[in-house]
């Protein structure tokens, strides 16, 4: 019967112990995946900006030489 006990306490020991690592793994694996969708978000809304700063030029170039004929 102590021989039981010290196996289970040993068990519940290792447990504990090694929970930390499985945590680690798969917390890395969603940081890797939850990155790669908020670098594509960043992407686009750099791209955005780019479109609307061309636009705005565009229009600013046209409305200056319709103003100075």
């Amino acid at each position: 019967m102590k021989k039981l006990l010290t196996l289970l306490a040993t068990l519940a020991v290792a447990m504990t112990l090694s929970m930390p690592v499985f945590a680690q793994e798969t917390g890395s694996q969603e940081a890797q995946t939850s990155s790669a969708p908020a670098k594509k978000k960043a992407s686009k809304k750099k791209a955005s900006k780019k479109q609307k700063k061309s636009k705005k030029q565009q229009k600013s170039e046209e409305g200056g030489t319709g103003e100075a004929q």
